[in-house]
């Protein structure tokens, strides 16, 4: 009876009190000793039975507690959220009131409490402590766990003011504190405290120190998931570096070999342009030393006319569109300032930047040559800006041949019109292989054209003569100051205007050019030119500089400017309607004319020599104005005419 009423207190788990009730109702009955000493072996054995089920039970929340915390580990994602997680679990197993974690800051030199349960005091919470204070720095020195019943009479360690102070702002009164051991460090102090004189006993600390041991494993683990991050972040950005890297010595081999390709099969700075934009990718201009474009890839809109002075312009791999006006250039809404950029290259002597537009300058020795102007939203590598620069090169090299021909080209033209213009002309058939191996023809019809300016840089003039001559299929040389141009065009006002235009143009500066007639044989070209220089010093004394104009252009000075008196086609063009009139109706227009010139332009006077009435002197003078148009009788005009009528009477053949 007494064993059962002890197994049903167990089995209800009654408070250790309750189990004196059976003893003390026996003797209050006045049982027989034998049967209270019974009962008293009973209560003696429920109670230890008790005590080892509430041991078990505890020790089952503990492993439970170090199997979640375990699993918290092998799922570590956040440190502090593990860290935490323990320590809300040491208070609730130990049942303190608060527990909290310290670490060792090595860099600094202190120690600082790292996370905290059950902590209301601020100053507790942020709370940083030198090295070896107060019983933390016990745990820490001797890595061995201490335990403290009453804090602030414990001498076993040094009491700060700090401490102290926190310590007593939270009330604590017993604390523990167990050492987070990793290798053969102490990094840290796990605590537990209460706020009464509560002592932890053993199981408690070997609990707290299986916790600690898990938040070691927990700040390793974090550590090196840091540095495995860490390293596979570094591994990632070195293997996009090699990726990038391996990519720029691919896109650089290719370069070379395009541009090798290039140079040997004799390309022009076109194929440069096309080829670096290909390989790097965006816009590119080649400009020339004045910023003038010497060809691009990209093609302006129709509605754009580019003010910048084009030279060549390629859109064999047009990449974006582009407008350029005065000195910048504008793609993508993005405009730069062309000398800028372009000055900036020169000075540098390398690859630079503005914003997304890159230039690098062409130079051969100490010489410029030019520009390089990229438009690339991505930056450029290292390898990306050494092919850039390789490809400023190769245009160097190109710009070179192309003037070491052109030079070589114009030296051999001028020596061959410097031929042309010696009298007496010698072997002319020899002159005409010769023209035809420079791509001339002196079987056709050309176009004598002496042209000057007044800025003085013959050089230029002479450059810009060869590069139009050789547009041109023509010849051009120097003589005197002036350029002479053989050009095969018949219309010499047009071929006097043309080279007076673009020769301003190259120079930027007045050009003055006078135009012989058109002629057929080789050997006219020595008198043609004389011709020409008299027609562009009559433009000069007339003060038309500036300006283009043929002899034929300058009325009756044109006829006596030339060699060769060519009167019939200024008399055609001067009275010529008024002679077809006459031919085809038998009239005296002319007559009329002569006797209305010789008179004074005296209508009565005139009547009187024609013997007619004045009505018809005056009816004849409509019909000559009908013909001729109502300025006929204007000061340099009449002058022509009466020129025009003398040269037709003094050419016409004796009867």
């Amino acid at each position: 009876m007494s064993t059962l009423a002890m197994l049903e207190l167990l089995i209800r788990e009654a408070a250790p009190a309750e189990f004196e009730a059976p003893i003390l109702a026996a003797r209050s009955r006045g049982d027989d000793p034998e049967v209270i000493a019974e009962l008293e072996r009973a209560r003696t054995l429920a109670l230890h039975v008790r005590a080892i089920l509430d041991q078990r039970r505890r020790r089952e929340a503990e492993l439970s507690a170090l199997y979640e915390t375990a699993n918290d580990l092998a799922a570590l994602r956040d440190a502090d959220a593990v860290l935490r997680a323990i320590v809300h679990r040491a208070r609730l197993l130990l049942g303190s009131d608060v527990t909290y974690l310290s670490l060792n800051d090595d860099t600094v030199g202190d120690t600082y409490i790292r996370v905290v349960d059950g902590i209301n005091s601020p100053a507790f919470r942020s709370l940083r402590l030198p090295m070896g204070e107060g019983l933390g720095g016990l745990v820490a020195q001797t890595a061995t766990p201490y335990n403290s019943s009453r804090y602030f009479e414990d001498e076993r360690f040094h009491h700060t003011g700090p401490i102290n102070d926190a310590v007593a702002e939270e009330g604590l009164v017993s604390i523990v504190g167990v050492p987070l051991i990793l290798g053969a460090n102490v990094i840290g102090v796990l605590y537990a405290a209460n706020r009464s004189e509560r002592p932890f006993d053993r199981d408690h600390v070997s609990l707290l120190v299986s916790l600690a041991a898990h938040a070691a494993i927990a700040l390793d683990n974090a550590r090196l998931l840091s540095e495995t991050s860490a390293a596979l972040q570094e591994l990632n950005i070195t293997s996009g570096l090699l990726r990038e890297y391996s990519q720029g010595i691919e896109r650089a081999s290719d370069a070379h070999d395009r541009f090798t390709q290039l140079v040997l099969r004799g390309g022009d700075v076109d194929d440069v342009a096309a080829s670096v934009s290909e390989v790097l990718g965006g816009a590119l201009w080649i400009l020339d030393t004045d910023d003038r474009i010497l060809a691009t890839t990209v093609e302006a809109p129709d509605n754009v006319t580019a003010t910048t002075t084009t030279k060549a312009t390629t859109t064999a791999a047009p990449t974006t569109a582009a407008t350029t006006t005065g000195n910048r250039v504008t793609v993508d809404n993005l405009s730069i300032d062309v000398p800028v950029l372009t000055g900036a290259a020169r000075t540098a002597g390398r690859t630079v930047r503005r914003d997304d537009w890159w230039a690098v300058c062409v130079t051969a020795g100490p010489e410029a040559l030019g520009t390089l102007l990229l438009h690339r939203d991505l930056d450029l590598n290292e390898s990306d800006q050494r092919t850039f620069e390789r490809a400023a090169l190769v245009t160097a090299l190109l710009l070179l041949l192309r003037r070491t021909v052109a030079e070589t080209e114009s030296r051999v033209k001028g020596e061959l019109l410097d031929d042309l213009l010696d009298e007496p002309l010698r072997d002319v058939a020899n002159l005409g292989e010769r023209a035809r191996r420079v791509g001339a023809d002196l079987d056709a019809r050309h176009t004598v054209v002496v042209a000057r300016s007044a800025s003085g840089d013959r050089s230029r003039l002479v450059a810009a003569a060869s590069f139009l001559a050789g547009q041109l299929h023509g010849l051009a040389t120097e003589r005197q100051g002036a350029v002479v141009l053989l050009l095969p065009l018949d219309d010499p006002s047009d071929a006097a205007r043309r080279v007076c235009t673009e020769l301003t143009g190259a120079l930027s500066a007045p050009v003055t050019a006078g135009a012989s007639a058109a002629i057929d044989r080789p050997e006219q070209v020595p008198a043609a030119r004389r011709e020409a220089v008299r027609c562009l010093e009559t433009l000069e004394a007339l003060g038309r500089a500036g300006e283009g104009a043929s002899s034929t252009e300058l009325g009756f000075l044109g006829v006596l400017l030339g060699d060769r008196r060519d009167v019939i086609p200024f008399v055609q063009r001067t009275i010529g309607p008024v002679l077809d009139y006459d031919e085809e109706r038998g009239t005296e227009l002319v007559g009329t004319l002569e006797a209305y010139f010789s008179n004074d332009r005296n209508l009565a006077r005139t009547r009187e020599a024609l013997h007619i009435h004045v009505n018809t002197v005056t009816q004849r003078l409509e019909r000559i104005t009908t013909l001729l148009d109502d300025g006929w009788q204007q000061h340099d005009r009449s002058l022509e005419v009466q020129i025009a009528l003398r040269l037709h009477r003094i050419s016409r053949p004796s009867p």
